[in-house]
C-alpha cells in the first residue's frame, strides 16, 4: 500500500500556476522509447552490490505497517538498497497520473525541472528518497535533486534521477516513467512489485536540467561502468 509522499511540505514554499490536464490520451508510439540496455549488464551491477555495508542508523519499511527489514548500503561512490518499487505518479497531471487514476496523487514534486514546474511522472524516470531523519539523511551522502541513479529489475538495468522525498521511514518508490522502463505495471492503482529492485544512487551526481532523460542515461552508464571497476 503506497503512502502519499511528502511534496506538499517542499509545495507551499512554491506558487506555481495549476497545470491543465491534456486534452486528449496519447496514441501508442507518442512516449519516449525505452533505452536499449547499454554495456552494463543487470547480473554484474547486482554482483557488485551483494553485500551491505549499512550506512543508515537502522532499516526502513518498505509499506506502511509492514516491519523495517531494508538497510541503506554504501560504497565510496554510491549508496544503495534493495527493496519493492511503488509507483509514484506525483507531479505535473497527465493521462495517467491525476487524482482520478491515483488516491494519493499530488501536483508537486520535491524537485523541480528546469521551467520551474513541477516533474512529470509519466515522462521522466526519477526516484524517491526517504525524508531526512535521524534513521537516515541522503543530503550527508552527496544526493540531491537530479542524482543519478541505476536501477536494476530482472536482467534490466535503467537509469533515472532522484525526483521526490517520501516518508522518512519507508522506502521503495519510483515514478510511472521508471517502472515503466524496468518492464514492472506502471499503474499507480495496483501496479509495482513487492520486491526485486535495486536502486543504485551515484554520489555527487547531478543532471541538469533535471528532465535530461538522455544526460542521464549516459552519465548513468559510465558511473555504472566506474562502480564496476572500483574495489
Amino acid at each position: 500500500m503506497r503512502v502519499r509522499s511528502l511534496t506538499l511540505v517542499a509545495a507551499s514554499a512554491v506558487l506555481l500556476a495549476p497545470t491543465a490536464l491534456p486534452t486528449a490520451e496519447p496514441q501508442y508510439g507518442e512516449w519516449p522509447a525505452v533505452r536499449p540496455l547499454g554495456d552494463v549488464r543487470a547480473a554484474d551491477l547486482l554482483a557488485r552490490v551483494r553485500d551491505c555495508p549499512q550506512i543508515s542508523r537502522g532499516r526502513f519499511r518498505t509499506d506502511s505497517g509492514e516491519a523495517a527489514t531494508i538497510p541503506v548500503c554504501g560504497t565510496r561512490d554510491a549508496v544503495y538498497w534493495k527493496a519493492d518499487l511503488d509507483i509514484d505518479c506525483d507531479g505535473r497531471p497527465g493521462p495517467r497520473c491525476n487524482s482520478r487514476t491515483d488516491p494519493y496523487f499530488s501536483d508537486a514534486t520535491a524537485f523541480q525541472q528546469s521551467d520551474g514546474g513541477y516533474l512529470d511522472a509519466e515522462r521522466l524516470p526519477y526516484v524517491v528518497v526517504p525524508a531526512p531523519s535521524g534513521l537516515w539523511d541522503y543530503r550527508d551522502h552527496g544526493i540531491r535533486g537530479g542524482s543519478v541513479v541505476a536501477l536494476v529489475h530482472e536482467d534490466r538495468v535503467r537509469y533515472a534521477v532522484v525526483g521526490d522525498v517520501g516518508p522518512h521511514d519507508i522506502i521503495g518508490e519510483a515514478s510511472y516513467a521508471a517502472a515503466e522502463e524496468l518492464g514492472i505495471h506502471p499503474d499507480p492503482h495496483g501496479g509495482g512489485t513487492d520486491s526485486g529492485v535495486t536502486y543504485i544512487v551515484f554520489k555527487d551526481t547531478r543532471v541538469e536540467p533535471i528532465e535530461d532523460t538522455e544526460a542521464a542515461g549516459v552519465m548513468g552508464e559510465r558511473l555504472a561502468r566506474k562502480l564496476l571497476s572500483s574495489r
